[in-house]
């Protein structure tokens, strides 16, 4: 490794030390004493590392022979993981260190996973490609079982680490046949080595790979370990795998297909296209049912990862423009939305059942007020924030001529909105009954307030989101 190489992936040389480090402090100071400055520590280290990482260099930086590559793209996500990464790390303090969840150990993971997150943005080999997967993979197997004493979260540990398992072997199945057929990793050689013809074991190679990428997102029809791990894991864990991992593998299946696999949409776009409808159409149907406000989240997120894809779809560098907008807005959605939820208690002791929201708006309207903004962002009603991120990748498939697409997007956003002003109409008119108290730390009060007046406010201007957007979406597509 020269100097260029090691200045380029100083970020995460950084976060891989910190962790080694933190850990080792950590056992030395005995029994998860220093939990609560390790984790504002690593929120801190998150937090600094976004802003260096968004003023750090311009044009493209490939390291260790094009295995590694810093763009536009890579650091427009790396911020979005990196923030939202932090956000979940402090919301949960409190909550982590009062329901005997608080283990030194669960921020180092989620530094770990993030380390995964980076090299899986910045990927340029299938090789590379497949260690920051699996680095990330395995942190959260842990984590997602961090409750030892919970069956639940037990339960979703294991499913987690047995489908995860399967989609790696489907993933790697694919590589092995792209390597097989183009003999190179490397995404820069895999079409130019094949002449212009393209064999039908390397299309074949592109669908698994793409499959194994689809659980990550948990894509329909790839979704089915999501509603269980998100309800059996603890709330924390369950913000975090509804933020940063979501955008870490959604933007490392543009990578592929565009790096990679660029010089034919044709072939990847319709595969797309399926997935989306798919999830967008289950999302939006499953979550009707549910009684548990985390499982809901989980088809919500299902339906909302299937609109990002729709941007993917459309081939085009406005459909990743539009991707990397809906995604950071998912996001912040997202972090408002599990600071109510983290807050919500009964005697005590966490309640995730929606049927506890009833008339919470008469018990504590400003929070009430909060939570109706997010719903209606994440329902995508105007003029919340959320309404622009689907007009964005809506607008994208329209101009790529795939009009049915964005057809089929209205028609599930129509009822995916049902769900959401569900959990609205038990606030302001259910029944009149001892429901949940939400008692909120200082911080999780704060991200809800901010979110839910960024949603209103963020219409202005996206936060300056838009031309960031722009600039990482023709840095990987040009």
């Amino acid at each position: 490794m020269n100097a260029t190489d090691f200045h380029t992936v100083l970020p995460e040389v950084i976060l891989a030390l910190y962790a080694m480090a933190a850990l080792l402090v950590g056992v030395y100071a005995g029994k998860d004493k220093l939990t609560g400055v390790i984790t504002w520590a690593t929120a801190g280290l998150f937090v600094a590392l976004a802003i260096w990482i968004g003023f750090k260099g311009e044009g493209v930086n490939p390291a260790f022979g094009g295995m590694f590559i810093d763009d536009a793209f890579a650091r427009f996500v790396k911020v979005v993981v990196l923030l939202s990464a932090a956000g979940v790390l402090v919301m949960a303090q409190e909550h982590m260190a009062s329901h005997d969840l608080g283990r030194f150990e669960y921020p180092i993971l989620v530094t770990l996973a993030v380390v995964g997150m980076f090299f899986m943005v910045s990927a340029g080999d299938l090789m590379s490609l497949y260690l920051g997967l699996e680095l990330q993979s395995l942190a959260l197997y842990v984590v997602a079982a961090f409750r030892r004493d919970s069956a639940k979260s037990t339960e979703a540990g294991l499913k987690y680490f047995v489908l995860g398992s399967l989609s790696s072997g489907l993933l790697l199945y694919g590589a092995s046949l792209v390597y097989g057929y183009a003999g190179t990793t490397l995404f820069s050689g895999i079409l130019s080595t094949l002449g212009g013809e393209i064999p039908l074991g390397v299309l074949f190679g592109l669908v698994f790979v793409l499959t194994g990428l689809a659980f990550k997102v948990s894509a329909a029809p790839f979704h089915m370990w999501t509603p269980d791990v998100y309800e059996g894991a603890p709330t924390p864990v369950t913000a975090f795998f509804a933020t940063a991992p979501k955008v870490a593998a959604m933007a490392l299946i543009a990578r592929v297909i565009y790096a990679a696999f660029g010089a034919i949409p044709a072939e990847w776009s319709q595969v797309l296209a399926a997935l989306a409808v798919l999830s967008m159409f289950l999302g939006a149907v499953a979550a009707i049912g549910q009684r548990d406000i985390k499982r809901l989240m989980a088809y919500s997120s299902i339906a909302h990862m299937g609109y990002a894809l729709v941007g993917l779809a459309a081939g085009t560098v406005e459909g990743v423009q539009a991707m990397l907008i809906y995604m950071a807005i998912y996001v912040t959605m997202n972090l408002g939305t599990f600071a109510f939820i983290l807050s919500l208690e009964k005697n005590g002791q966490p309640v995730s059942d929606i049927a506890s929201l009833n008339m919470f708006a008469k018990r504590e309207p400003l929070k009430a007020l909060a939570v109706l903004v997010l719903m209606f962002s994440l329902a995508g009603v105007p003029p919340m924030l959320g309404f622009f991120g689907k007009f964005y990748v809506l607008k994208a498939a329209v101009d790529a001529g795939m009009t049915w697409l964005a057809l089929a997007g209205a028609v599930a956003s129509v009822i995916g909105a049902f769900y959401y002003l569900r959990i609205v109409f038990f606030m302001y008119f259910g029944k009149d009954v001892e429901g949940a108290d939400s008692k909120m730390a200082p911080v999780q009060w704060l991200m809800l307030v901010a979110v839910a007046a960024a949603m209103v406010l963020g219409v202005v201007n996206l936060f300056g989101i838009e031309p960031a957007a722009a600039f990482a979406a023709a840095s990987l597509v040009g």
